[in-house]
C-alpha cells in the first residue's frame, strides 16, 4: 500500500480520537500528575488534541519530504520514530508556557505520548487492517 496525503490525514485522526482516546482514559488516573483526576484528564487530552491538530500539520511536511524517496513512502521504522520531533515539539508548547493548553509534569508527559504513539503505531500496523479490509487499498483512505 502507498497511502495517499489524504489517506494518511484520515488514518491519523481516525487512530488518534478512537484509540488515542481509549488509551487516555485508561492510562489517566495512573499518571504520576499530582493534581486532581479531572485536571488529570484535562491535561491529558489537551495532549491529545494538540498531537492530533500538529500530526495533521506535520503530514504537510512529511509529504513533502517523501517525494524525494523513491518509493514515495517510509519505512515502517520512520513511522514510529517520527514520534520523536513530533512529541518534543508537544512538549515545547506545553512546558514554553502556552497558557491555554495546561501542564502535565514532564514524567507524566512522556509516558503518555510515548505509549499513546506506540500503541496507535502498533493498531495501524497490525489490526488496523482486519476490519478495514479496503484500508490497504484505499491508500489509507477511511472515506
Amino acid at each position: 500500500m502507498l497511502p495517499t496525503l489524504n489517506g494518511r490525514i484520515q488514518t491519523r485522526v481516525f487512530l488518534l480520537a478512537v484509540v488515542g482516546s481509549i488509551w487516555t482514559l485508561l492510562i489517566t488516573p495512573v499518571l504520576p500528575t499530582g493534581t486532581t483526576l479531572a485536571a488529570s484528564y484535562g491535561a491529558t487530552f489537551s495532549v491529545l488534541v494538540v498531537t492530533l491538530v500538529l500530526g495533521v500539520l506535520w503530514e504537510f511536511v512529511y509529504h513533502g519530504i517523501q517525494q524525494f524517496r523513491w518509493e514515495k513512502d517510509w519505512p515502517t521504522l520512520f513511522g514510529l520514530l517520527t514520534g520523536i520531533p513530533e512529541g518534543l515539539l508537544v512538549w515545547f508548547l506545553f512546558a514554553g508556557g502556552v497558557t491555554w493548553i495546561g501542564s502535565l509534569p514532564g514524567a507524566a508527559f512522556v509516558i503518555h505520548f510515548a505509549s499513546t504513539w506506540l500503541i496507535v503505531w502498533l493498531v495501524a500496523n497490525g489490526p488496523m487492517r482486519v476490519p478495514f479490509i479496503h484500508w490497504r487499498i484505499n491508500g489509507g483512505r477511511l472515506i
